[in-house]
């Protein structure tokens, strides 16, 4: 793990409560605002992705309120299931997919045990407690010559890469941990004392080591692309990554 900080106690706390008003307000660099209006599949993977689901068992892992599952049914999947640890997000989603009238093509579950075709983890691998067991776990549920399509974003190094905790490039490395959840704890009440713990999990997910992660996992690597951020595209570089990249995209496969 990358720690973090170097600016902490009493100061760290005063600078965060005086500098982080706007995220307390409801600010912050994660909103999704950039995919309104817009396929997120074909934003991330293309226009071309859904001929990898057509009439293919699908498995959205941290389906969430379910829009992907439920455009995956539009799209000419044969079935989606989308699994999330939370009943009431999969309830929404349910409900969703009813009235989209796509409901006896997609189920919503917390436990999936039979296998699928391709599988998909979007926006979960900066935060899964165990990544590695993610990894397992979906190898195993994928049929041979199946794939996995992964795209997570920003990494830990991304100047907003501490989601809530950014709040000006790069605070979440520059204020220690614990000067981060004890301003935290002013307006949220679960208790977190590290970010594994915060809602939805920050596991400090670097490309290099996401990179570590995918070789020793089950799965052959057809493509990991870094994609940059924007405006700083023309200085990303292999030196550079870390820092500069927006969203990680990969496509990896179960040998047949």
């Amino acid at each position: 793990m990358i720690q973090a900080g170097i600016i902490g106690g009493d100061l760290g706390y005063r600078l965060l409560r005086r500098l982080g008003r706007a995220t307390v307000a409801g600010g912050g660099y994660c909103s999704g605002e950039g995919y309104r209006g817009v396929s997120k599949l074909e934003a991330l993977f293309g226009k071309d992705i859904w001929n990898d689901i057509r009439e293919q068992t699908v498995l959205d892992f941290g389906c969430g309120t379910g829009e992907m599952a439920i455009e995956m049914a539009q799209h000419g999947a044969e079935h989606v299931v989308g699994l999330d640890i939370r009943q009431k997000v999969l309830d929404m989603a349910a409900r969703d997919a009813e009235a989209a009238g796509v409901s006896a093509l997609c189920s919503f579950t917390t436990r999936v045990d039979e296998p699928v075709d391709v599988a998909f983890s979007v926006d979960g691998f900066e935060h899964y407690d165990d990544p590695a067991e993610v990894l397992d776990l979906l190898g195993r549920l994928i049929r041979p010559g199946g794939k996995l399509f992964i795209a997570f974003g920003p990494p830990w190094l991304h100047p907003y890469g501490g989601h809530l905790f950014s709040i000006f490039p790069w605070a979440h490395l520059l204020f220690t941990e614990r000067a981060l959840l004890r301003w935290r704890s002013d307006f949220k009440t679960d208790g977190a004392t590290h970010f594994g713990e915060v809602e939805g999990g920050l596991n400090q997910m670097s490309i290099c080591r996401f990179r570590r992660l995918v070789d020793a996992s089950p799965f052959d690597v057809e493509s990991i692309e870094l994609v940059p951020i924007r405006r700083l595209a023309p200085f990303h570089n292999q030196l550079t990554s870390e820092f500069l990249t927006s969203i990680v995209r990969c496509t990896l496969a179960v040998p047949a």
